[in-house]
Formats: structure tokens, C-alpha cells, sequence
């Protein structure tokens, strides 16, 4: 009888020894390997900003910054209520990589410079940042988080021109100096915000703290809690609670001018399902010192200018998501072998990645567009779009993220359901923003508000769509189905809100594709009209019927030098 059984043994250096596994992602420039994101730089920007964020892409992609990422992850924040004496202290401990990354991120004028800029002359500030921030969070996207309300807090102060001018500067540093010292002993300073309570979240107008006047011009006390705030180990926070004309916002500041803590305790820290590496946290308040900001009984419509610079991040940072998990998925399938071939060259493999690398161009196309709003806000037609674009986009966008990471860790196979490939903490991390700022109900619903309050954003935003009509038949026939489905929803008030996703989603993905069709490669504009545009995408990735999958495919994989 023959032995079925192979004729040689393997050794055990045999055995230990690997072959057919693709290399660590490193060595990689983020900003110039990503092609989407160049080219929206050119394009709303110059070459003089691009250049500018060489350095900052250069080192998102080095081996230094993927292991401060993944250690930063490891290692999450731990609060010390009280010290060695049982004095109440309430700080929050980091690993050394969270500092790393913080204050790379704050150096690289991620957090609130751009303003600062931007009133020197700078046309492009908001553009540079936000592409340097869809970059540099591919490094690790918690730490995004105190980067981005520092970033947002300033066009909220504007409303006290006195506040501006004391926090403002310190906000716009780009120096990081973590520790509970007063402002004015630091180089630089960051801010976080704290809305929701126990009883209301979204609905913040269902607050129960209490602000008090103490009899200075301005100033209150606060009584009561926040149920989740992040970075609370930050400099100063603009929070909401009701003051006797209403719900008012307020600038917290965590130390006091004389070098005492304010009288804010942090219960504990969230165990979040992601974002591991940031804190987020619970506090009380008994006898909070704040100062009021703006007007009282206007905390919303103050605190709101903070709410969409976070929520402009949050697609910013699910498009980093996504371009993070597009990049890995195609650098793995192009070392990766399986059936006599690479995985990169069989054509079912470059349809999937191939509609990745779509879904991804079409988030860092919109992010790009709203950031150059953002530049443009003194157009008035500019600040109208951002009005509309910007709560479609929160949706649309992060709403898109889940589902795009778990198809791009599929790509991996078993390897990328294994903390080691980096996948799992994108997975986690996917759903977030879609939570944070609003939810995907709070910000369709905020496309109703501005549709029925606002004309004029629906002016711009058929502006903008527009002028892509004639560049592709089937974005001409979405256009026109939409406007027909808005006329339709508009004028029956009963069925408009059961809507307002479905409206939402079909607005934000027909501005996608009037980007595309303008600016993108031809066949990067033609797979998503075919895919996007259409009734038959399910949400289903690799699905995708003709096109230069090729092309599109080797667009969304990095080069390494």
C-alpha cells in the first residue's frame, strides 16, 4: 500500500519560518500617497499648502507613530481621585505615547491655530488643517478628540469678545503643556465642552443644573452634573446649564487664577466600546466658578458654533477612518497571495477594494469641501452651504463608516480580526462619530431645520449640485429625482420627518457625486455614479458592475519609499 502521507518532514526552522505575510504599513508619506487627498488640496488649496503638510504626512506614516498609536490603545487614562494624603485631586493619567501624539498634533497646528491663521490672512487655514487632521488621526483617532474641542471652542467664545481675547491666544498655541496649572502659567492651553446630562442627553434643554449668580458681572456658580465629557483633564470647558433666563453657556476653567482647583469632581472615567485611549468622563458640580458666555437664555444657539466645528471633525475623522482602512486593506491584498496569484489581482479582490477606495474618495472629497467653506465663511453663499452640507454630511458619512471598516478588515481574513493588524481598533472606533454630536436621527433632523428655517442653504446647495449638471446622465437624473422627492416631502409635513434620513442620505451622496463627477479621475466619478446613484446599491461592497476596478483599486494603495 502506497503512504498518502508527504515524503519529508518539515524542519522546525521549516516550520517558524514565514513567508506570504504582507509587511507592516509603515514608511508611507499619509498626506502625498494618499491621492484623494493631494488632489483636494490643489484644488481648494495650492502647492504651497500642500507642501506645508509633508512633514506632518511623512511622520503619520512612520513606524515611531503606529506604535505610539497602538500603545496609546494598550494603555488607556486612569483617574486619581485623591493623592497619597487623601487630598481630592481628580487628575487623569496618560500613557507616554498619548503625550506623544498630543503634542505632535498640537505642533502641527491641529488644534486651534487655524483661526489664528485665518484672521492673519491665511486663505487656506481650515483647508490645511483639516487635511492634516484627516492624516495625522490615521496615527491613532482618540487623542482627535481634545485636539478637535480645542479647535471648536473658539468660534464660540467670539461670542464675549473679552473671553476670546484671554483664551483664544492660549487655545491657538502650538505648544502642548498637559497639567492642572492656571491658564496663565501655560504655553498653551486645550478645551473640551460638556452638554448632556443623565436625564436629557441630546436634549440639553431638558438640563438641571443650576447656575447662580454670585453678584460679579458675569459670573455663577454651577450645581449639578455633566454625564459625559471628554478630556476632562483639560484646561477650560464651555458647558450648559440653567441660569435664571435660561439655558445659558458658561466657560468653565478647571484651575483658577490663584492656582486652585476649581470645585468640579470627576466621578469616574466611561468604558467606552472604543476610543480607548481618551478619556471621557462623568462630573458634579458644587459651586463650579464659571463665566457666563453670551447671552442668558442663548446657551444653545452660542454653544452651537462649537457644535459644528466638532461636527465638521467628526467627518473629517470618520473619512481618516475610512482611508486608514482602505489603505491597510489594499497594502495587504497586494503582498498577500492566495490560489496562485495575489489577492490584489483577482478580479473579485479589486472590485471590493476598488469600492472602498470609492466610498473613501467620496468622504475626503465632501470633508475637504466643507473645510474650504469653512475658509470661505465670509462668502455668504459659503456659510449657507456649510448650514446644509455639513449636518448631511454627519450623517451621511459617518453613518457610511461601520460598514466600509468591517468590509476593509474582511480584506484581511483572519489576520485582521487580530488586535495586532490595527483593524479591530478602527472597527471599534467606526461607529463613534455617527454617536458623537449628534446622532444620525439629531443631525437628519437638523437637514429638516435647515430646509424649513434657512432657504438660502437650500439655495447654495442646489448651486453647488448644479453646477455639475451634463457631466454624467445618471448624477442629472439623481439631481432630478431628488428634487422631485423634496417636493414631494416639502409639501406633505406629515410623512417629511419618517423621511428625513432617506432625504439626508440621498442629498449628501448627490453632492458626493457632483464632486466626483467635477474633480475625480474619470473612473473614479463613473463607479460611483453607477453604484451610489442607482436603486440597487445595498450597501454591500464589491457589488460593483463594470468600470476600472484596476485603477481605482492601485489609486487607494500607499507607496512606500
Amino acid at each position: 500500500m502506497t503512504s498518502s502521507l508527504p515524503g519529508t518532514i518539515p524542519s522546525r526552522t521549516d516550520i517558524r519560518t514565514v513567508t506570504n505575510q504582507a509587511p507592516l504599513l509603515v514608511g508611507h508619506n499619509v498626506v502625498t500617497s494618499d491621492a484623494a487627498l493631494r488632489e483636494a488640496v490643489l484644488r481648494h488649496g495650492d502647492a504651497a499648502v500642500l507642501d506645508s503638510l509633508v512633514g506632518l504626512g511623512a511622520e503619520a506614516g512612520t513606524a515611531d507613530a503606529r506604535e505610539h498609536g497602538t500603545l496609546a490603545n494598550q494603555h488607556s487614562p486612569e483617574l486619581v481621585n485623591y493623592d497619597r494624603y487623601g487630598n481630592r485631586v481628580d487628575e487623569v493619567t496618560f500613557h507616554p505615547s498619548w503625550h506623544w501624539l498630543m503634542e505632535r498634533a498640537v505642533g502641527h497646528g491641529l488644534a486651534a491655530a487655524p483661526w489664528e491663521r485665518q484672521a492673519a490672512g491665511d486663505q487656506h487655514a481650515h483647508l490645511r488643517r483639516a487635511a492634516g487632521f484627516l492624516a495625522w488621526s490615521q496615527t491613532e483617532p482618540g487623542h482627535g478628540c481634545p485636539i478637535s474641542m480645542t479647535y471648536a471652542a473658539v468660534p464660540a467664545l467670539r461670542a464675549d469678545a473679552a473671553l476670546a481675547s484671554e483664551w483664544a491666544p492660549l487655545l491657538a498655541s502650538l505648544r502642548y503643556d498637559p497639567g492642572l496649572r492656571p491658564a496663565a502659567a501655560k504655553l498653551g492651553v486645550l478645551a473640551g465642552m460638556g452638554m448632556t446630562e443623565k436625564q436629557g442627553g441630546s436634549d440639553v434643554r431638558a438640563n438641571v443644573t443650576v447656575a447662580r449668580p454670585t453678584g460679579v458681572e458675569g459670573e455663577y456658580t454651577l450645581h449639578g452634573h455633566k454625564w459625559f465629557t471628554s478630556a476632562p483633564m483639560n484646561d477650560v470647558f464651555l458647558v450648559l446649564a440653567q441660569a435664571p433666563g435660561g439655558v445659558t453657556c458658561f466657560v468653565m476653567p478647571r484651575m483658577l487664577p490663584d492656582g486652585s482647583p476649581n470645585r468640579l469632581d470627576v466621578v469616574r472615567l466611561k468604558d467606552k466600546l472604543g476610543n480607548k485611549s481618551n478619556a471621557s468622563s462623568e462630573l458634579e458640580f458644587d459651586g463650579t466658578l464659571v463665566r457666563r458666555l453670551g447671552e442668558e437664555g442663548r446657551g444653545v444657539r452660542t454653544i452651537i458654533e462649537m457644535v459644528a466645528a466638532t461636527r465638521l471633525d467628526c467627518v473629517i475623522g470618520s473619512a481618516s477612518l475610512m482611508r486608514k482602512a482602505v489603505a491597510e486593506a489594499s497594502w495587504h491584498v497586494g503582498h498577500r497571495s492566495a490560489f496562485g496569484s495575489l489577492l490584489a489581482d483577482k478580479p473579485l479582490m479589486r472590485n471590493v477594494i476598488a469600492d472602498l477606495a470609492v466610498e473613501s474618495e467620496a468622504a475626503t472629497a465632501l470633508a475637504m469641501r466643507l473645510a474650504t467653506a469653512v475658509d470661505r465663511a465670509d462668502d455668504p453663499a459659503e456659510a449657507a452651504l456649510r448650514r446644509l452640507a455639513l449636518p448631511l454630511a454627519k450623517f451621511w458619512v459617518c453613518k457610511r463608516t461601520p460598514g466600509m471598516v468591517a468590509e476593509a478588515l474582511e480584506c484581511l481574513g483572519g489576520n485582521g480580526y487580530v488586535e495586532e493588524s490595527g483593524m479591530p481598533l478602527l472597527y471599534r472606533e467606526a461607529p463613534l462619530n455617527s454617536v458623537w454630536e449628534g446622532s444620525g436621527n439629531v443631525n437628519a433632523l437638523d437637514v429638516l431645520r435647515a430646509l424649513s428655517r434657512e432657504p438660502e442653504a437650500l439655495d447654495a446647495y442646489l448651486t453647488e449640485i448644479g453646477s455639475a449638471r451634463g457631466a454624467d446622465a445618471r448624477l442629472d437624473r439623481a439631481i432630478d429625482d431628488l428634487l422631485a422627492m423634496l417636493g414631494t416631502l416639502m409639501g406633505s409635513p406629515d410623512d417629511l420627518e419618517a423621511s428625513a434620513r432617506r432625504l439626508a442620505g440621498r442629498m449628501a451622496a448627490v453632492l458626493q457625486g457632483s464632486l466626483l463627477v467635477r474633480y475625480a479621475p474619470a473612473e473614479v466619478a463613473d463607479l460611483f455614479c453607477a453604484s451610489r446613484l442607482g436603486t440597487g446599491h445595498d450597501g454591500t461592497y464589491g457589488m460593483l458592475s463594470g468600470g476600472d476596478f484596476a485603477t481605482v483599486a492601485e489609486r487607494s494603495t500607499p507607496t512606500v519609499s
